[in-house]
């Protein structure tokens, strides 16, 4: 490998910047943009491994399925990850690949479709809390209620419906991971926190109803690859305490005591900052150096301690 590896987790709703105009043409914008700010940081000398989020995406798809399934099957949804996996990578690869070219680099850039294992007896499985899809009202949350979907009001966005969130276990790619980071691709990976799967009886994988948050999945992956930085692409440029109130205060650090205090104390949102907070203190609490939460814009001066807000030991 060429330079420091960092692993950069971008979040799903980052490429959909305005949930009125979700058409592929703006998704492709978000993306390019995105990727202008990773290849940055590729030609500053960084190694860099890639994962997304797909939570809109997700409800995308199943809105879809819903509404023709007077006509045609509907998709379960460990292939639904799987479809995302596919369809942002490739939006992905190719978008990078021209971003990289402005700067006269020429990489190979690979997309792998990842199962990340996970406990078919994990106690998540009767409390479902992870949110897919977009945002609705009350009454339209009550209707996919009566379907037979658990729903809940998130963070005081509006609500959205719920499945089980595992923890995820282990990779099952990553050996091949680690071999295409050696010989210098470019990987994109865990997308939409990996296609959930479990080992049945006969220890034979199969995929499970849930959803893998993509912050935990990626901590697992730049624990198992033992990356120089964890970084988190949201929508903000720092962490806030009292987000969104007068008294707002942005951290540009946080060590593991402050940041296990601050998330005690109730400062971060469920269905938005708490996982990334979560995620972060994973990877550093397991020997990771550093971890970064701030916004694509800000990437690069990230990693010069130029923005964002690092957590680091301590």
């Amino acid at each position: 490998m060429v330079g420091k590896l960092a692993v950069v987790a971008v979040g799903g709703n980052s490429l959909i910047q305005d949930p009125k105009r979700p058409e592929v043409r703006n998704q492709w914008e978000a993306v390019e943009e995105t990727c202008a700010h990773i290849a940055q940081m590729i030609a500053d000398g960084w190694s860099v491994v890639v994962t997304h989020g797909n939570g809109p995406q997700v409800g995308y798809i199943l809105r879809r399925s819903e509404l023709a399934a007077h006509e045609v099957h509907t998709v379960p949804l460990d292939l639904i990850v799987a479809d995302t996996q596919g369809s942002i990578g490739y939006m992905l690869q190719q978008s990078l690949d021209n971003a990289l070219r402005k700067h006269g680099l020429n990489r190979t850039i690979m997309t792998v479709i990842t199962q990340v294992q996970v406990d078919a007896n994990d106690p998540a499985f009767d409390n479902p809390v992870k949110p897919i899809g977009g945002f609705m009202t009350e009454e339209e949350a009550k209707r996919f209620e009566a379907d037979g979907w658990t729903v809940a009001e998130d963070s005081g966005r509006g609500w959205r419906r719920v499945v089980a969130s595992p923890k995820p276990r282990s990779i099952q790619e990553i050996n091949a991971i680690r071999m295409l980071i050696v010989n210098d691709y470019i990987v994109i990976t865990v997308g939409g926190g990996g296609i959930p799967v479990v080992r049945d009886d006969h220890g034979n994988l199969r995929g499970t109803f849930a959803v893998i948050d993509k912050d935990r999945a990626s901590s697992l992956l730049a624990q198992n690859l033992r990356a120089d930085i964890f970084l988190i692409s949201t929508g903000v440029p720092k962490v806030s305490l009292n987000f969104n109130k007068p008294d707002q205060r942005d951290l540009d650090v946080m060590t593991l005591h402050e940041a296990r205090q601050y998330m005690a104390d109730g400062h971060f949102g469920k269905g938005s900052m708490l996982p990334k907070i979560e995620a972060a203190v994973e990877f550093v609490g397991n020997g990771g150096p550093i971890a970064i939460i701030t916004d694509p814009p800000n990437l690069a001066k990230a990693l010069r301690g130029e923005a964002g807000t690092r957590i680091i030991p301590g």
